[in-house]
C-alpha cells in the first residue's frame, strides 16, 4: 500500500470519528436537555454564530469523558 493511500485512509478515519462524535454529542444534548439544546440551536441559526452550539457540544463531550475516566 502506498504512503498516500495509508495517509488518506487515516484522514478519512479521523474525519469519520470526529463526525460520529459530534453527531452523538448533538443527539445526547437534545435528549438530555431538549429545551436548552433547542435554544442553543435556534440562537445559532438566527445569529449565524455557532460558538454557543460548539460550547454546548464541548460541554457534553467533556462531561462524557470525565464520566468515562471516572470509571477507569
Amino acid at each position: 500500500m502506498s504512503s498516500f493511500a495509508r495517509w488518506s485512509v487515516s484522514l478519512i478515519a479521523t474525519i469519520g470519528l470526529v463526525a460520529a462524535t459530534l453527531a452523538g454529542a448533538t443527539i445526547w444534548l437534545l435528549i438530555t436537555d431538549p429545551v436548552g439544546g433547542a435554544d442553543v440551536v435556534s440562537t445559532a441559526l438566527t445569529t449565524r454564530d455557532v460558538a454557543p452550539f460548539m460550547r454546548a457540544i464541548g460541554a457534553v463531550i467533556y462531561e462524557a469523558l470525565r464520566g468515562l475516566f471516572g470509571y477507569l
